[in-house]
């Protein structure tokens, strides 16, 4: 447990200062003034003022970072600050942090590929890259079906049939048409550990016979340098896509009164899941870098108080209006939305306490 949160802080560390870095680096260019660029949440642990004036600190709170700009000062008179520069200039700003979490995420899917990535294999990546550790998994059970039955689980790894090697989904379709009414022994593995199970073939269409799973091939694929930021980038706008639509039906849902249907993690939910993923190795926890940070990136921008999102909405309210909105009043919205959201995630924290409770016992038990 102390190992996983070590990989945490380092993985968050990461994704924090490519954040910052973005706003700091676009802050320079624009020739604004910059006060303090710090890693991690006050109180102070070490801090040094550079030859460009600029405070760099780090911070005891490792859970985020910060570029002082002193955005919300009002009658300031110096030409370089924050406030006296342009609404494009500031915009370009606050979305310099989002943009650089955008890129990593598609720098680590490129880098990834060049090495192999977990993926699903068709025709396309035969193709053009090399697959390795092939194999087929299950990717959802059917309830009242002889597969939930006999214990199948989705991520199953199916090895074989009645002792005969599974070597493509096609050949297992054509196997259970033949064995429709009977019972075989599937072999399957499940966290490294193989375990065979008995499972009745039933007629699930007319002629075609099955367990009630759906399966993909799935492998560790690589690709030429070329090839592998291509597939990066495109995996990246992908995966935009399915983040922002899933993102979409937890706000449509929570408007509505509904369950949002997924399950929602905290800091302490993402560290756990960290430590899962580290456990597979190193590329595996590259994977989920680029995952956290696309994530970061994308709810960032969303347009709420404190997020980056939130900043640019008020330039935009701005120059709508031909004139910025009053400081204090947008201290305060700002205040209350950082509010809100450290209300959310000490609550989704609390839950995934609970959700994990073990895990934290043996910390404990282990520092103790």
């Amino acid at each position: 447990m102390i190992t996983t949160v070590l990989i945490f802080l380092i993985v968050l560390g990461i994704l924090v200062l490519v954040h910052e870095l973005g706003h700091f680096y676009a802050a320079k260019k624009m020739g604004m003034k910059i006060y303090e660029f710090g890693i991690g949440f006050p109180p102070k642990i070490w801090s040094k003022k550079g030859k460009d004036g600029i405070i760099y600190s780090i911070n005891a709170i490792p859970l985020g970072g910060f570029v002082n700009l002193r955005e919300n000062e009002e009658g300031s008179e110096d030409p370089n600050s924050y406030i006296n520069k342009k609404p494009w200039q500031r915009a370009l700003v606050i979305s310099a942090g989002v943009a650089m979490n955008y890129l990593l995420c598609i720098v680590l899917l490129s880098v990834g590929f060049m090495f192999g990535l977990p993926q699903s294999v068709d025709q396309d990546v035969l193709a053009s890259g090399k697959v390795s550790e092939y194999k087929i998994q299950v990717m959802n059970v059917l309830d009242d079906k002889p597969a939930k039955a006999a214990g199948i689980e989705v991520g199953d790894v199916l090895k074989s049939v009645d002792g005969q090697e599974i070597k493509s989904i096609k050949t297992l379709i054509q196997f259970a048409g033949e064995k429709i009414g009977q019972k075989v022994n599937f072999t399957i593995i499940r966290n490294k550990e193989e375990i065979t199970t008995e499972v009745e073939i039933v007629e699930l269409e007319k002629g075609k016979g099955g367990i009630g799973v759906g399966l993909v091939e799935t492998g560790i694929v690589s690709y030429p340098p070329h090839l592998a930021i291509w597939h990066g980038i495109k995996l990246t706008f992908a995966l935009t896509k399915e983040f922002i639509f899933a993102f979409g039906n937890i706000i449509k849902n929570l408007v509505i009164g509904q369950p949002i249907g997924v399950q929602v993690a905290g800091p302490v939910g993402i560290a756990v899941l960290t430590g899962q993923v580290a456990k597979l190795g190193l590329i595996y926890l590259l994977q989920f870098a680029a995952l956290l940070s696309l994530n970061l990136a994308i709810i960032n921008f969303v347009p709420f108080p404190a997020f980056d999102g939130g900043h640019l909405l008020f330039i935009i309210i701005e120059k709508i209006r031909r004139k910025p909105v009053n400081k204090k009043i947008e201290g305060i919205i700002h205040t209350i939305g950082f509010s809100i959201l450290m209300i959310l995630i000490i609550v989704i924290t609390f839950q995934d306490i609970l959700r994990y409770s073990p895990s934290f016992s043996n910390f404990f038990s282990n520092l103790i």
